[in-house]
């Protein structure tokens, strides 16, 4: 195992595509994309069944070693302390299989 960093990012649906682009330009090696999340927070609630999608959020899931955490949350931070969103970084293990030997 290896241990690399977890980034979550739940954001609003019309900055995805601008947290993604600023992601991957700070090195994110990958991410994970869920549209349309919903939950509740000490904001308040979202809800998912609004029928226009670019009013709810999205949840980013990404993993990267220790050395490129910094860059890619501050690559995106500026769109969150703009627009809203929050961020959590956590240390997490990457377990090899045989089809994904390096994780990085």
């Amino acid at each position: 195992m290896q241990p690399v960093k977890r980034i979550e990012i739940i954001a609003s649906s019309h900055e995805t595509s601008r947290i993604l682009e600023r992601m991957e330009k700070a090195g994110a090696p990958g991410y994970t994309l869920i549209r349309d999340v919903a939950g509740k927070s000490q904001w308040g609630s979202v809800d998912d069944d609004l029928p226009v999608t670019m009013l709810g959020n999205s949840y980013i899931i990404s993993f990267c070693p220790e050395e490129k955490m910094q860059l890619i949350v501050d690559a995106v931070k500026p769109i969150l302390d703009k627009y809203g969103g929050v961020c959590y970084v956590s240390d997490a293990f990457s377990v090899p299989t045989a089809h994904r030997v390096k994780p990085f």
